[in-house]
């Protein structure tokens, strides 16, 4: 018998069972297409996850509502709905609210989902934006109760997640009967945190979405510096500061993506000694200004929002990714 040892891989690590799965498709014309390639293309990488948690952000799912922010709120408790429709209904117009539309699935504990289209109430809004009305609004929800959370914010899109394999959620979530520009998906395989409903990804602040597979060491340092910008992190999952930081930094601050990108993935201090100085100069002052924002330990994420998709790695590509059109 033919000896294999030689072309047998003797560690059993030929499949990584314990990363996460994400996936971003996106038309770059706009044109809207069905759940089926994405749903497929997550459920070819099933054994990525362990089924504690899936999701789905979608673009351009509410045309008929466009020019509104479309609520995904999930509510624990009937007490948590009263209040947080007090909430609404005192900050915001609701122009249309509803009960998801959901079918049995392979789901666990489901909570009971709400959507709503609002438009913040003209008085409201003479001191701040609309868009930082409403994240203040998304973030004081998120934070009374403890019993309910607005997981989807933007207008025109909207994300779909839960405790189960991302093809599960789909079915949940009835995902065949919408329609998106820009689709992107996570399966989950958490490590050091709890699955959850809401701890599942996507996560999003207004129109901005975030997929991550990886750990964030820095967690602790990076939600600290954003609770001092207003944000407060509530899904028990270090990805909540990556869509945080992306809204400050992108958002509010104005940065372009390149800048931004070498906020997170800074390079190490013995490469930045090598650069020109003019390279050094604007590395030092990143560092400088923006240390507590550096990304630590192996990521790779997918940052989408209304007409792009960004994909980003560590600065030394522990978790890789791969693109194609």
């Amino acid at each position: 018998m033919r000896n294999l040892s030689k072309i047998n891989n003797p560690y059993n690590d030929d499949k990584d069972f314990a990363g996460c799965s994400i996936f971003g498709m996106m038309n770059v014309e706009g044109k809207r297409f069905s759940s089926r390639d994405p749903v497929r293309a997550i459920a070819n990488m099933h054994d990525r996850g362990n089924g504690l948690g899936g999701g789905f952000a979608v673009y351009g799912i509410y045309p008929q509502f466009k020019d509104y922010y479309a609520f995904h709120i999930m509510y624990l408790s009937r007490e948590a709905k009263e209040k947080t429709d007090r909430t609404l209904a005192t900050a915001f117009n609701i122009i249309y609210d509803e009960e998801m539309q959901t079918k049995p699935a392979n789901v666990r504990d489901p909570p009971k989902v709400w959507r709503y289209f609002v438009e913040p109430k003209k008085k409201r809004v003479e001191k701040l934006s609309e868009d930082d009305f409403v994240a203040e609004n998304v973030i004081r929800i998120n934070t009374e109760t403890g019993r309910a959370f607005v997981f989807s914010s933007g207008k025109n899109m909207g994300v779909f997640k839960g405790v189960g394999y991302p093809e599960d959620v789909a079915e949940f979530f009835c995902l065949e009967d919408y329609y998106g520009y820009l689709w992107t998906v996570h399966g989950r395989f958490p490590t050091n945190t709890p699955g959850w409903w809401g701890g599942a990804h996507p996560f999003n602040i207004l129109d901005w979405t975030v997929v991550h597979n990886g750990e964030l060491s820095s967690y602790g340092i990076n939600r600290r510096y954003l609770e001092m910008y207003g944000y407060k992190c509530t899904m028990q999952t270090d990805t909540e500061v990556l869509a945080y930081a992306v809204d400050l930094l992108m958002r509010r601050q104005h940065l372009p993506i390149n800048i931004v990108a070498k906020i997170f993935a800074s390079p190490l201090w013995s490469e930045i000694d090598t650069m020109t100085p003019e390279q050094q100069r604007l590395y030092k002052v990143l560092r400088q200004t923006y240390g507590s924002l550096l990304m630590n330990g192996p990521f790779s994420i997918l940052v989408a929002h209304h007409g792009e998709m960004i994909g980003l790695t560590d600065r030394i590509k522990l978790r890789p990714l791969v693109a194609g059109t």
